[in-house]
């Protein structure tokens, strides 16, 4: 992939390539968290689909989600100042998420009913593409998180 790609962009292509949309998001950053593609792509692979089609937390934003907790989150487990300041930075992450795309919730960005769907992901074929939201929620995410990251180094 092109290096000079905005992380927005990255992540799209990423979507359009067939990965999942964690895995989207995720990848794009995994380079600067000198973490290895394979780990990168192996980590986040179940978050897909909101989390193994449960339709829950959209995959981008758990993608974003696990980019924060590489970048700022303390290895010492009894770093209740680390931790809350993490939780604090989740949360405001999330908040513009919302905020730009309605909900963090994947089945809410998708219309779709309550409750987990069968768990084959469907084929990405043009109908697929034409209906479904996920390149767009995908770039949203690298985008909010690249300009978070600009100003949180």
């Amino acid at each position: 992939m092109h290096e000079s790609l905005s992380k927005e962009e990255k992540a799209r292509q990423l979507f359009l390539a067939g990965y999942n949309c964690a895995q989207a998001v995720f990848l794009a950053f995994s380079k600067e968290l000198e973490l290895d593609e394979q780990t990168a792509l192996k980590l986040s692979a179940g978050f897909g689909g909101g989390m193994g089609r449960l339709r829950e937390v959209c995959g981008a934003v758990s993608g974003m989600f696990m980019v924060l907790g590489l970048k700022y989150a303390s290895a010492d487990p009894t770093d209740q100042k680390a931790k809350a300041q993490l939780y604090a930075r989740i949360q405001q992450l999330a908040k513009r998420f919302k905020e730009e795309n309605g909900s963090i919730i994947c089945r809410e960005l998708l219309a779709l009913p309550p409750g987990p769907q069968d768990p084959t992901p469907q084929a990405r074929t043009q109908a697929y593409y034409q209906v479904r939201p996920c390149p767009e929620k995908v770039a949203s995410a690298a985008a909010l998180l690249e300009k978070y990251l600009q100003e949180n180094p």
